[in-house]
């Protein structure tokens, strides 16, 4: 984005600020359903600072796929497996939590040295450019045409097959007198009784 430098400082560290704050909250929050909320802000937050290197596609991807796809599959999977089941102790909480300090402690310190090290450039003039998604649609229609197709029928594949396994209890039991072929998927016949109705003989 072509911003001005403090607009582009302030928009930063909003950013910034808000995506700890929400990876913050995913892990300390006591509810998993919020944290699932708080990781859809992370995702949130990300796309932003992509926005902010001139990455519209990438950043369009990240609200699609993290926020739109991801994060509504975790809400849907702690939604559906809600157990409710108090959490007992375990007698090694308190190794478990150390080592876990540790690693977090040697994480945060590479990362850091890393920053540090790195002779970042800082430029102010904005690179003018083609647009990347423009960019990646003429690559992903001239170049990589193929690749694109295919992946876009393995996909209808698993779709399909997503489908079949979903309707498998449609499936009728198998009869030797009614000829099967591949390509058919018939129902089985439900049977519709009244709810007050009573047989007679």
């Amino acid at each position: 984005m072509n911003l001005a430098e403090g607009v582009q400082l302030v928009t930063f560290g909003i950013l910034a600020v808000m995506m700890i704050g929400a990876a913050l909250g995913v892990v300390l929050a006591s509810s998993i359903v919020y944290s699932a909320f708080m990781l859809g802000g992370v995702f949130i937050s990300i796309s932003g600072l992509y926005l902010l290197l001139n990455g519209d596609f990438v950043a369009a991807a990240q609200v699609l796929i993290y926020v739109g796809a991801v994060n509504v599959l975790i809400l849907f999977a702690i939604m559906l497996v809600n157990k409710r089941q108090s959490f007992s102790p375990l007698p090694s909480t308190g190794v478990r939590k150390v080592l876990t300090a540790i690693v977090a402690i040697g994480l945060f310190g590479l990362l850091s040295t890393m920053v540090l090290a790195t002779p970042w450039a800082d430029s102010t003039i904005p690179v003018v450019g083609e647009s990347s998604i423009v960019v990646i649609g003429e690559h992903f229609f001239t170049d990589f045409l193929l690749p694109f197709e295919l992946a876009s029928v393995l996909l209808l594949m698993a779709m399909v097959g997503a489908i079949i396994l979903a309707r498998r209890e449609y499936l009728p039991e198998v009869t030797p007198e009614l000829p099967q072929t591949v390509l058919t998927l018939p129902e089985r016949p439900r049977e519709l009784i009244g709810a007050g109705s009573d047989t007679k003989e």
